[in-house]
């Protein structure tokens, strides 16, 4: 970058004397900016052009000249970087964000929220983690997960406004009589995000990619073959009748690439840039769909705002703030709610922890003040009453006459506040005579877990998609959690089940049968929830059309900036 380069030399010519004036020949000035005289004496025209220093030179070779400094290096960074973010450049922006933590906040501050740059409404969302990549299957991050709807489209999709999915990729489909073949219409006038049109064959090779995935495969059990049955048909022949079909092909871990190109989808935004400082999508405009009003979407990855505190993003992950968090006289609260998604415990009966010891434990989490003792920072978590709404914990109601066994084993894994639930389990059990011993899994799943085995306890973290019945199947159906936690005869039992009410078409029969999976799952103290995030976003005056969505984020088709915020 140029402007970079030009900083940089004006910082050698200023470090020496600390911006003092300096009394140095042409030549000790060539050798400090490891350029020749004559390049130098360009430097030094071209800074004094620019009113960052003045430089008197005196007559014969070798006579030493007066430079004089106007401006620091620092106060250059800023200007230059300022009019970066003024004009759009992220990248020449990033490349001169090489500053301290506070100065970069200072520097970001105007830049973040909502912005008219270059005549294109932009909303600049800072980040307190790099995103990890958006590639098919499953994706731990609730970022990811939703930026992956935003990017890729499915055949079908999840509203906010309906309970059932709608047609994306596919107008409409049509179910046989017997449940086993599922015609997909594809729209005639999709294109991708590079321009090109979608040929339906191509959906057909990432849907196959996709199939072949071990996790997706579980998911996708009962497809036996999917065929091109029409030019705009896809067609999916089952081995059984699976009517969550529809929302398994709406759900994140479905969307389809370009068969080529993992980066290239069909969605609302395209990916312009995907760096590790740097996340910025552009609107796609041959979307199929509503197009979104705002054109520009940018993650700005700065952590190092976020060492103390979480800094402007986040005061915690599940509470966005879409600009400065600390400028409370504009930021206001535009959207909230209490997640669906919980943090549960498991409990793996064994011959060292039976039935009734689990029961007792779970009363002791929900009966007690525990889970209304635990040091966290207000307003970030409320104990669960329910799975979902309806779905109430059962408890034990007599379990005084049963003694917790000497020791058990914990694991546990992110999110953060498990640390401190994982310390007041083992404080409580401790006072009855319990030893437990903690192991942290540093990661947001379990794949590749070499202590669950293990484990009499786990903790985790249970994020819920835009269905949140039908998330919960997929949960059991697809994570390695509930090998480890059930015996192999359960397990099986659990899948047959499964099985069992897939095969119910109406939605009502569906979730009912699945609630009493659960109900049965909690009944015999397998699983219980421990407690829900309060989802909050705040944005500066201007950003409209936020909505929480089930991720706790919003979607960026609805967010629109009026004319008047241009700068």
């Amino acid at each position: 970058m140029r402007q970079l380069n030009r900083l940089n030399q004006f910082q050698r010519l200023w470090q020496p004397s600390a911006g003092a004036p300096q009394q140095i020949t042409v030549a000790e000035l060539a050798e400090r900016c490891f350029c020749s005289d004559r390049h130098v004496r360009t430097l030094l025209r071209q800074a004094q052009d620019s009113g960052w220093l003045s430089w008197q030179a005196q007559s014969g070779r070798g006579k030493r000249g007066t430079l004089t400094f106007h401006v620091t290096p620092e106060t250059l960074r800023n200007e230059m970087m300022e009019q970066a973010l003024t004009l759009g450049q992220q990248q020449n922006a990033l490349d001169l964000a090489q500053l301290a933590a506070p100065e970069l906040r200072a520097l970001l501050h105007p830049f973040l929220g909502g912005q008219w740059l270059n005549n294109t409404p932009t909303l600049r969302i800072p980040y307190y983690r790099p995103l990890e990549p958006l590639h098919p299957g499953f994706l731990p991050g609730r970022a990811e997960q939703h930026l992956t709807g935003q990017v890729f489209s499915g055949l079908t999709r999840f509203h906010q406004n309906t309970a059932e999915p709608l047609g994306d990729l596919a107008h409409h489909w049509e179910v046989s009589a017997d449940g086993l073949r599922w015609h997909f219409y594809i729209r005639s006038t999709l294109h991708w995000h590079n321009g090109d049109p979608v040929d339906t064959a191509q959906l057909h090779r990432r849907l196959e990619m996709l199939l072949a995935e071990p996790g997706l495969r579980t998911l996708f059990a009962c497809v036996q073959r999917i065929e091109i049955t029409h030019a705009q048909c896809l067609t999916f022949t089952l081995v059984k009748p699976d009517f969550w079909l529809a929302h398994r092909l709406a759900s994140y871990c479905s969307v389809l690439a370009h068969p080529d190109e993992p980066t290239i989808g069909t969605g609302p935004f395209r990916l312009k840039i995907f760096e590790p400082e740097l996340v910025r999508l552009e609107s796609h405009n041959r979307y199929h769909l509503t197009h979104p009003l705002l054109q520009a979407i940018e993650y700005w990855i700065t952590p190092q705002l976020f060492e103390q505190d979480l800094g402007t993003s986040c005061r915690h992950p599940v509470q966005l703030a879409i600009g400065e968090a600390g400028d409370l006289g504009k930021l206001r609260l535009v959207s909230d709610s209490i997640s669906l998604g919980f943090c549960y415990l498991t409990l793996r009966k064994s011959a060292a922890l039976t039935t009734p010891q689990a029961q007792k434990l779970i009363t002791l989490i929900h009966r007690t003040s525990l889970m209304q003792t635990l040091p966290l920072d207000e307003n970030l978590i409320t104990p669960s009453q329910e799975l979902l709404p309806g779905w109430e914990i059962p408890l034990a109601e007599d379990a005084e006459s049963v003694a917790f066994p000497a020791e058990l084993t914990l694991i546990y894994h992110l999110p953060v506040e498990l640390h401190t639930m994982a310390e007041q389990l083992r404080q409580a059990l401790e006072k009855q005579g319990c030893k437990l011993t903690v192991i942290f899994h540093d990661a947001k799943t379990w794949d590749g877990c070499p202590h669950l085995a293990k484990a009499d306890l786990v903790m985790g973290d249970r994020l819920i998609g835009d269905t949140p019945e039908y998330t919960l199947e997929q949960w059991l159906r697809c994570d390695p959690l509930w090998p480890h936690t059930l015996s192999p005869a359960q397990y099986a039992h659990l899948q047959a089940t499964l099985d069992a009410v897939q095969t119910q078409k109406n939605p009502e029969s569906r979730h009912a049968a699945l609630q009493n999976v659960f109900h049965h799952l909690m009944d015999t103290a397998v699983l219980t929830p421990l407690f829900n995030y309060q989802y909050k976003i705040s944005a500066p005056p201007g950003v409209n059309g936020i909505r929480l969505n089930a991720r706790g984020w919003f979607d960026f088709t609805e967010a629109w900036l009026p004319a008047s915020t241009n700068t």
